[in-house]
């Protein structure tokens, strides 16, 4: 699990099943953005945390590092990482006893196996250590004209593959627990991405790293395009189709979610 899913999950503790929009409301934030980093569509930097913390009236590095304090801070109090956050959380007036122990737990959860993130219904695939497990999202990302991103992406399907398979494919990735699936929608790729075909995606490639195929957030909408950089400030969003014409994007008006490997219809991106 990485940092940044680490600060959105200790957020969502901090949340304490309230909504999004009285979460917002209650402490002066952005609904959308709130929404975005909530559901992985804008990353939640070092500063972002950090601005998010002292809006919250959160401890310093709850959110900004909340599974891993500084080791010269715990080898001197000789106290657990854990620990030290429960001391923090403990000491923030008017901060319920239900969102320390969600954060808690949070933050516990993030030091155990990564793969605990996947829901209860993959327990019954059991990969062996040739195979990994890919999990399948519900998530549609658009080849055309773009669409929402949903509130939630939850697996629904999954699929088990020998390593030597992607191998073999020349496909390489920033980590088997980074890897999913979701369904292209659309007819913009044709040709590499056809409507409704099932894309393997590397959720650890959140930047761009060279010409490739991402799927990413521009306007608010998600897509699937092959992205080119043409100067510091634009990428070029292409489509395969050629009955689409490809579009000029500003570098920050884009957000990057995952890399597009493979599709699965044995054709690599």
């Amino acid at each position: 699990m990485d940092i940044n899913q680490l600060r959105v999950k200790a957020l969502k503790a901090t949340m304490a099943g309230a909504s999004q929009k009285d979460f917002a409301n209650q402490h002066g934030l952005d609904a959308s953005y709130l929404s975005q980093i909530l559901n992985g569509h804008r990353n939640l930097g070092e500063k972002a945390a950090a601005n998010l913390e002292e809006k919250i009236g959160l401890p310093s590095g709850s959110l900004v590092n909340p599974a891993a304090p500084e080791v010269a801070a715990t080898a001197k109090q000789g106290l657990s990482a854990i620990e030290q956050l429960k001391q923090s959380l403990a000491s923030v007036k008017g901060f319920s006893p239900e969102a320390r122990d969600r954060i808690v737990a949070a933050a516990e959860e993030a030091e155990e196996d990564p793969s605990n993130y996947l829901p209860s219904n993959l327990a019954s695939l059991r990969p062996t250590n040739a195979e990994i497990l890919i999990p399948q999202y519900d998530i549609r990302a658009a080849m055309g004209h773009g669409q929402v991103p949903p509130e939630y992406n939850e697996a629904v399907r999954n699929l088990v593959v020998r390593e030597e398979i992607l191998r073999e494919k020349g496909v390489t990735y920033t980590a088997a627990s980074s890897l999913a699936m979701i369904t292209g929608w659309g007819q913009s790729m044709e040709g590499t991405i056809n409507d409704k075909d099932l894309v393997i995606v590397d959720r650890g490639v959140k930047e761009f790293v060279g010409e490739g195929i991402y799927v990413m957030t521009w306007h608010q909408e998600l897509y699937i395009k092959r992205v080119m950089r043409m100067d510091e400030e634009n990428f070029r969003l292409i489509s395969d189709n050629k009955h689409y014409e490809s579009q000029t994007a500003r570098i920050d008006d884009v957000t990057i979610h995952a890399k597009v490997l493979l599709i699965w219809n044995a054709r690599k991106a």
